[in-house]
């Protein structure tokens, strides 16, 4: 546990960038295409940080809100067999869904702030923030359901991937160093050994001047 806070307390000025700027109320841009677009790679950028941090710490220490545990079991109540390693956009966009939302999402207003701002999800877990992967969702929505896969180990598939790609660029670096430094042994290797044999011709040429003075 007291690694696990010390993690916390590490990311934690991120997070708290991360969960302020991910996302903007939809009525602050309006049909103005520029601020939309403003907005949309603002959200990417931060989006990307999140991901960064799944990436490089066990997503199980990170501390998303100052409520996690609450927002994690009331959206277990409320959800309990939603699978959230690959989501369905229907369940999370349809109009059966969005009923069905709401009142969670309300439970968190006062709570959780700008709980209804909305922010870039990923629909695959153990994938990035692409265009194909990405949906909008409210802030709330995506706390829980981040909270849920880094609890349930879900999101840990990212966070061992980099960390093996890591790994094995590790060992190619190793082995390039090791080859190089063993052609350059060996060059030298070649090199004393050239030179030993010139050594040894050079005394027999000597000997046979020798021998006909």
């Amino acid at each position: 546990m007291e690694a696990a806070s010390g993690i916390n307390g590490s990311v934690s000025g991120e997070l708290v960038s991360v969960a302020h700027a991910l996302s903007l109320p939809a009525e602050s841009y309006g049909n103005d295409p520029d601020i939309e677009m403003a907005w949309a790679m603002r959200a990417m950028q931060h989006a990307e940080v999140y991901y960064k941090l799944i990436s490089s710490v066990d997503p199980q220490f990170l501390k998303l809100t100052k409520v996690d545990d609450q927002i994690y079991s009331e959206f277990r109540k409320h959800f309990e067999t939603l699978r959230i390693d690959v989501l369905d956009p229907e369940e999370l966009k349809s109009e059966s869904a969005k009923e069905k939302w709401r009142p969670f999402c309300l439970k968190f207003e006062g709570i959780v702030e700008d709980f209804n701002y909305g922010t870039l999800l990923r629909l695959d877990c153990s994938q990035g923030y692409t265009e194909e992967n990405t949906i909008f969702a409210p802030r709330i929505q995506f706390f829980a359901i981040e909270i849920a896969r880094n609890r349930e180990g879900y999101n840990k598939a990212v966070y061992i991937s980099v960390q093996d790609n890591e790994g094995e660029k590790g060992a190619n670096n190793g082995v390039e160093e090791k080859t190089e430094k063993g052609d350059s042994e060996g060059e030298k290797e070649k090199t004393d050994k050239g030179g030993e044999k010139e050594k040894e011709a050079n005394k027999e040429i000597n000997r046979s001047d020798e021998a006909s003075v």
